[in-house]
């Protein structure tokens, strides 16, 4: 039954957009975030939706989509050079046939990259975009949130929907898309206008941001409690009466202590004291394997050429038994771990140029969203009034996101590329705007020298 609803689902999705082409674009982002097909037991795994919804985007953009207004940026020709380099480094990997296995997804989500600013061409589709995605991961995160106020939840225990612990369904993983997602959704319920922010509309965003800041409870994901910070960091930075907020979410944080299961609050602590956890203590130690992998490989070894590393390393860990409690260290050898670090998850796989090329474009992606923030922060009009706050829930969901993929290989998600191109989006879209508004003054001017009513 679940297997006949999810295909009735996308069919109909589907047919309505060969009317409207636009919400292809909905389903591609409704197939790349939820992953239906993890949640189907037959139909949907045996057929490749997620490739269809691709083609069928791109399709319906290149036979029936107006590209009049189309614009092409310099980050978008960037991720055409990553696209390509990774796919130099797939040819020449150390691990061919698990790299083929990565690039079968990657290269679908950079192109995606590439290609939505062309269709994210007017503040609807923008707005349309950011709402799919919000409703889309809202389907993961309010089934954890309810299960964690429900339960409680547990690391590894948490079960969101489906037992593949992968993609958004992976704890660190949604804990920190939730998070970066909460100035969206504030965006939203004040300047929203697919679903004007009334009451409802309100009321249903405040508990969705409160189910977002459920998810590194209910998956005990140490990434999210950082992501948490970095949030409340950046809220209080823009806000005119932080040193009111400030100490009443400090203290809102203290009072919630006693609440929280006593596995979270011991789970968090290994923050403080990494070698006491094993997951930590492995992740510094993959590290530093590789920055002496890039040394002799400096164009990287392909995805996933972490199967090849082994090493050793020290964890202490406090040990109660009988004769009391002592500090115990263990010298333990590892190999075959996964980067767990976006950062040297580029590094190790594509080594200093892919690197250079990944980084550069969120670089650009940030410096261009302050450029329109900054811009438009005076700009109070109905038509306008919009931009500024959107472009600084953009930066700092991105801002969020980066953070957190410190500490999570999330290099290539498909939700990255979403985010990003809503940036490149937003700015060829004003740039567009302003362009127009400027040749209109400046024939208003020539027609008003010439003396001739305007």
């Amino acid at each position: 039954m679940r297997d006949l609803f999810f295909l009735a689902f996308l069919g109909v999705f589907f047919l309505m957009g060969f009317k409207r082409p636009f919400l292809l674009v909905a389903v591609y982002a409704y197939i790349d975030i939820v992953s239906p097909q993890r949640l189907s037991y037959f139909l949907l795994n045996s057929i490749p939706i997620s490739f269809i919804a691709f083609g069928a985007m791109v399709g319906a953009w290149l036979v029936m989509d107006d590209k009049k207004d189309c614009r092409f940026s310099a980050r978008q020709g960037l991720m055409l050079v990553l696209l390509a380099w990774c796919g130099y480094t797939t040819m020449t990997a150390d691990f061919p046939v698990e790299a083929l296995t990565k690039w079968n997804w990657v290269w679908k989500a950079i192109i995606a990259g590439v290609f939505l600013p062309l269709v994210l061409r007017t503040r609807l589709r923008i707005e349309a975009m950011t709402v799919f995605m919000i409703l889309c991961a809202s389907t993961i995160i309010i089934n954890g949130g309810l299960k964690t106020a429900l339960s409680g939840g547990g690391y590894g225990v948490l079960n969101l929907m489906v037992d593949n612990n992968s993609g958004l369904y992976e704890g660190s993983i949604i804990s920190c898309v939730a998070i970066s997602l909460i100035p969206l959704i504030l965006w939203l319920a004040k300047h929203g206008t697919i679903f004007p922010p009334d009451w409802k509309v309100k009321a249903f965003c405040y508990c969705l941001c409160f189910a977002c800041l459920l998810m590194p409870i209910g998956t005990e994901a140490r990434t999210g409690l950082i992501c948490i910070v970095v949030l409340a960091g950046l809220m209080l930075i823009r806000s005119p009466r932080r040193f009111v907020y400030g100490p009443l979410m400090l203290f809102a944080a203290l009072v919630s202590i006693p609440f929280l299961p006593t596995s979270f609050t011991q789970r968090m602590q290994t923050i403080e004291n990494h070698q006491g956890d094993e997951s930590a203590s492995t992740r510094v130690a993959v590290w530093m394997w590789t920055l002496d992998y890039v040394k002799d490989h400096p164009g990287g070894g392909g995805f996933d050429n972490y199967l090849q590393n082994s090493f050793t390393y020290v964890a202490r860990s406090v040990v109660t038994d009988s004769g009391g409690s002592r500090l115990e260290t263990r010298i333990v050898t590892d190999k075959g771990r996964a980067y767990h670090s976006a950062y040297f998850e580029l590094l190790g796989e594509q080594g200093y140029f892919g690197f250079a090329v990944w980084a550069l474009i969120h670089l650009i992606c940030f410096i261009r969203t302050e450029s329109i923030r900054r811009f438009y922060r005076k700009r109070d009009g109905p038509q306008e009034a919009w931009i500024s706050p959107f472009a600084l829930a953009l930066q700092q969901g991105h801002i969020i996101y980066m953070i957190g993929s410190l500490f999570v290989g999330i290099a290539y998600q498909p939700f990255i590329f979403m985010m990003l191109a809503l940036q490149i989006g937003l700015d060829t879209y004003l740039t567009r705007k302003r362009k127009a508004a400027a040749r209109q003054d400046l024939a208003a001017a020539l027609v008003a020298r010439q003396g001739v009513p305007a």
